[in-house]
């Protein structure tokens, strides 16, 4: 289980986040969502160490992440960052190659299993056709799911996801959701940060609600859409529906 433990998060002595506790639920899909500035990217960097935390502490299961060494931290949580100043100019398979670097000895010498496990995320976001192509010269949906594959390659059990389907169209989006539905029936924790209110309430377990910097709700989504309080914070008017299918959210 991930747990943020009463952490605060400052920048140049001028507080971010305060005292902001939260669990997230082992093998769900938990999904934060909130208006612009609002804290979202802030709290998911505090995991990677972007976001430095000065009071409080980050636990999964018994470990308090932000005792680890960066190593470490890689070898037990997948982070896919919102925004990237470099396109690395690597064949895909390199970069992909590249998740497996926290298991690795010095020498960074692959093994066959390293290597089975590069194939294999590779041919499930399906990017294994560009494998020899450069991921500079590639389009920004493809190259999106290149980094997701390199995340994999991680084999961590706990994914975390800024905004991962920003530079997909909507059939890329699609098949992205049906990824993270995958990945959650082989049991994978899933913590991201969406825009896309409908779809954040359609595809989570979990719901987290933030505004102006602090957590507002946790729940289910329709616990969050029955307390009114998405409509509050986005100025919005949410309109749900339902079929064999499942259940719909449609904002105004």
């Amino acid at each position: 289980m991930l747990r943020f433990d009463h952490i605060d998060v400052s920048y140049h002595k001028a507080p971010i986040l305060s005292d902001i506790s939260l669990t997230i639920p082992t093998g769900k899909i938990t999904t934060i969502i909130g208006s612009n500035g609002c804290g979202k990217t802030t709290l998911l960097s505090t995991l990677n160490g972007t976001s430095k935390v000065t009071t409080g502490a980050i636990y999964l299961d018994d470990t308090n992440l932000l005792t680890l060494k960066t190593k470490e931290r890689a070898k037990k949580i997948a982070f896919l960052p919102q925004v990237r100043q470099t396109i690395p100019t690597l064949p895909v398979r390199t970069l992909v190659e590249h998740g497996r670097f926290p298991h690795l000895g010095f020498a960074r010498k692959k093994s066959d299993a390293d290597k089975q496990i590069v194939s294999q995320v590779m041919d499930f976001t399906g990017v294994t056709p560009y494998a020899n192509q450069y991921v500079d010269t590639l389009s920004g949906g493809i190259r999106q799911r290149v980094f997701f594959a390199m995340i994999l390659a991680q084999d961590c059990d706990t994914i975390i996801l800024d905004e991962p389907t920003t530079y997909l169209d909507i059939a890329g989006q699609r098949n992205f959701y049906k990824l993270l539905l995958n990945l959650k029936a082989q049991g994978k924790t899933i913590l991201l940060v969406l825009h896309d209110l409908s779809k954040a309430l359609s595809i989570s377990d979990e719901i987290v609600l933030m505004n102006e910097r602090k957590v507002l709700f946790t729940g289910t989504p329709a616990d969050c859409v029955q307390t009114g309080l998405i409509n509050q914070v986005f100025d919005t008017t949410c309109k749900t529906f339902s079929d064999e299918d499942g259940t719909y959210y449609i904002f105004d």
